[in-house]
């Protein structure tokens, strides 16, 4: 690939997982090239690599859109995560260290502080939750762990509803957190799997509500400009 081409991917796959572009919204091939400061030719190659990664759908017309992704199909890729993270979780727990253990104790740390802030901090949620599943995942040290994780933890469906989840459930999350970094201390595989898999499916059902919150505020909207 270019680098023409993987900047233009960068660039578009970052305002599809930031909620910048909508699900649902069609994909100018000339609006994109002028975004990316690209030739169109880059663009079509990045929204290739997109779809492959079901960020990105191609109608009958050739014509590109963000994917918008049914509840049930975000229920699969939740699925998957619990069970793929829950055996990260255990394979981490078997290879644990005292400098990454303490590394993971600060990011959740910083997590915390994020939740607490009026109002929470969500984008320091996000990144502070992305970066301790990430150093989970480096610790497992599975390649293929990280490879098929790598289309799934990132989807445009958690930034969008993050912004919709209670105190609760930002609360909850650091909670399950600290019970990882205690199996993890313990060098309990089995506990910090268990922890991880229960982990992943609350968070599932949080999304979800989260998810039918805001269908209905859209559907109210929708009915306010009509």
């Amino acid at each position: 690939m270019s680098r023409a081409s993987d900047r233009a991917f960068g660039t578009i796959r970052e305002m599809i997982v930031s909620g910048e572009l909508s699900p649902g919204e069609q994909l100018v091939e000339e609006a994109l090239a002028a975004r990316c400061g690209v030739s169109r030719t880059p663009v079509r190659d990045a929204l290739r690599r997109l779809e492959s990664e079901f960020l990105v759908r191609r109608n009958d017309t050739q014509r590109s859109f963000v994917a918008d992704w049914s509840l049930d199909d975000i229920a699969d890729v939740f699925e998957l995560r619990a069970m793929l993270e829950g055996h990260a979780a255990r394979l981490a727990a078997n290879r644990m260290d005292t400098i990454t253990l303490d590394a993971l104790r600060k990011v959740n740390s910083r997590l915390r502080q994020a939740v607490e802030r009026r109002p929470p901090d969500i984008a320091s949620f996000l990144e502070r939750n992305r970066e301790f599943h990430a150093l989970i995942l480096k610790v497992a040290a599975s390649r293929r762990l990280a490879t098929l994780l790598s289309t799934l933890i990132e989807q445009p469906v958690i930034w969008r509803t993050a912004h919709h989840y209670g105190d609760d459930e930002l609360v909850r999350s650091a909670n399950e957190h600290d019970e990882l970094l205690a199996a993890f201390g313990r060098g309990d595989a089995a506990w910090a799997e268990s922890i991880m898999s229960g982990h992943i499916r609350r968070a599932f059902h949080a999304y979800a509500d989260a998810h039918r919150e805001l269908a209905v505020s859209d559907a109210s909207e929708r009915k306010k400009s009509a």
